[in-house]
């Protein structure tokens, strides 16, 4: 691949940003009235305006031959059909398929993946209506009333945000809960608050072999002994989504009770798969699917529509030209309700985790920036933190702003102030207010932003929603020349930890540096 610092379209870019410095937001809604209508996008149920971003038609253009430039077409179709494009690990990047409806083929090494998922999707569902129902009971014969989801990273963001996002369509006899950190006190608090004989643990882990997760999983399951003291509770309160058969039933769950997916689903792309059980079970089957139909609704739009006209790939372009053309090295994601409260963090790691590389995929060094930090909380608590720094601090940082118009919850009044509170920001951002007299007062302005609304939150809608950010990190990590799926900066820390533990076990240190070593030496001295 040729790098991308050179294509031509990327020349064409930097002459072009030239030619707008001096031009403000201000001015390029000034010179186009048709602005807002021009650079808005509405499909059934979700519009995305861009029109508060600092670009013009001509900036647009570029950046769309900038993506034909880089193949973004032919790759989203190869990804699209199977094929192996997680080229470091060989394995195709289907998270597409899980959401795809029933007939439909998309083969990988001549299967057609689709009838599997839908296999697991009726395993799950059936699964799913049995504890919703009453049918499936704990050891003593009670209902469950608690479900436990133990994982780390895309096994526990993703369902923990959709779970939380959905709120007004949970079962209201369950609870969910989510443990991921190894630190103590998070599983010591939920389990504290829990009934042994009405918990369901689900363990979320595809090698069975996640560290923090199996820690997790063998201390609840102690728990869950402590109190029975026979074993054969374990298959009563504990299920796994994992494809480690022999690890699964090593520790108790019941085969039938493990749900799997692929190779092909990459953790922080898993909640449309079994990962996603914690989601189903919440907020029954039905709904789950719903929440698929809106992800696929999203895949097709990203598959059809031109790269003009198409949401995702827009809004990976103009994240290129903030982030590698008007130096911009972070972005902020705020989510005007309360129930996207994980929206953020599941989208830092989903972009940072995918796109934070240094290495192309032909394993040369980038010569460009990638993948922006992002941050984020919701609004309008953030208003009253964060947002001193985006509106009068020395660092632009453009922000995605998201709502839904309409909410089950409170009163219109409520809802009113709330989109007031979103809209006025975006538009102080934009705008600015100068005070010569005061300078403390005086807003510079000319801050971009995209804001998202949703016409509700539901399953269908939340489910657009993520696959639209899928696509867009996709498409950024093509032109930054990237794989954008795998993580082989998170394994170094793996393997050192492992020499750590059993070090500090063994008080016996090994060869560190010079820190690592009086650091060893300080926990030693207060036994842990």
């Amino acid at each position: 691949m040729k790098d991308t610092a050179y294509f031509k379209n990327w020349q064409q870019l930097k002459q072009h940003r030239d030619g707008l410095r001096g031009k403000t937001l201000k001015d390029l809604f000034a010179g186009d009235k048709e602005r807002f209508g021009k650079m808005s996008i509405a499909l059934p149920g979700i519009l995305v305006d861009f029109s508060k971003n600092f670009a013009n038609d001509d900036t647009l253009a570029i950046l769309a031959s900038l993506a034909s430039e880089a193949g973004v077409e032919t790759a989203r179709n190869e990804m699209l059909r199977g094929g192996k494009i997680n080229s470091t690990e060989s394995r195709a990047v289907l998270h597409t398929a899980l959401r795809a409806p029933k007939g439909k083929a998309v083969n990988v090494d001549g299967k057609n993946v689709v009838t599997d998922v839908h296999t697991v999707l009726d395993a799950m569902r059936k699964f799913t209506d049995a504890v919703r129902d009453g049918k499936w009971r704990g050891q003593s014969g009670d209902e469950i009333t608690d479900i436990v989801n133990i994982g780390i990273g895309g096994s526990s963001l993703g369902p923990q945000l959709v779970t939380h996002a959905l709120a007004p369509f949970h079962h209201k006899r369950l609870t969910a809960h989510f443990v991921a950190n190894v630190e103590a006190s998070d599983l010591a608090r939920t389990l504290a608050k829990l009934s042994p004989e009405t918990t369901l643990f689900i363990v979320a882990s595809k090698t069975f072999t996640t560290a923090e997760t199996m820690q997790n999983a063998h201390i609840a399951r102690d728990w869950l002994l402590t109190h029975y003291k026979d074993e054969a509770a374990v298959a009563k309160h504990f299920v796994a989504a994992s494809t480690n058969t022999e690890a699964v039933e090593k520790f108790g769950i019941a085969p039938d009770n493990m749900f799997p997916f692929w190779d092909w689903v990459g953790g922080r792309y898993s909640v449309w798969s079994a990962i996603g059980l914690s989601v189903m079970l919440m907020i029954g089957a039905d709904k789950f699917a719903e929440f698929l139909a809106g992800a696929h609704e999203m895949d097709e739009h990203f598959k059809t529509a031109p790269i003009e006209q198409n949401i995702p790939a827009l809004m990976a372009l103009l994240g290129v030209w903030y982030r590698n053309f008007m130096d911009y090295p972070a972005y902020a994601v705020i989510p005007y309700n309360a129930c996207l409260g994980r929206l953020s963090a599941f989208l830092q790691q989903l972009d940072m985790e995918s796109n934070g590389k240094g290495v192309t995929r032909e394993g040369q060094p980038v010569t460009t920036p990638t993948g922006p930090m992002v941050f984020g909380e919701p609004g309008t608590d953030s208003q009253h933190s964060f947002f001193q720094w985006l509106h009068q601090g020395t660092s632009t940082v453009p922000v995605d702003f998201i709502a839904a118009v309409k909410t089950p919850y409170g009163n219109r009044d409520q809802q009113t102030m709330l989109l007031a509170n979103m809209f006025a920001q975006s538009e102080a951002l934009m705008t600015g207010k100068e005070n010569k007299a005061e300078p403390h007062r005086n807003f510079l302005g000319n801050r971009p932003s995209t804001t998202i609304l949703l016409d509700e939150l539901t399953p269908r809608t939340l489910g657009m929603l993520l696959a639209m950010n899928e696509h867009k990190v996709f498409v950024q990590g093509l032109i930054w020349g990237i794989n954008s799926f795998d993580q082989w900066g998170v394994e170094l820390g793996k393997v050192l930890a492992k020499t750590l533990e059993s070090e500090i076990k063994a008080g016996k240190p090994g060869a560190h540096d010079g820190s690592t070593l009086g650091l060893l030496e300080y926990i030693s001295r207060k036994k842990i």
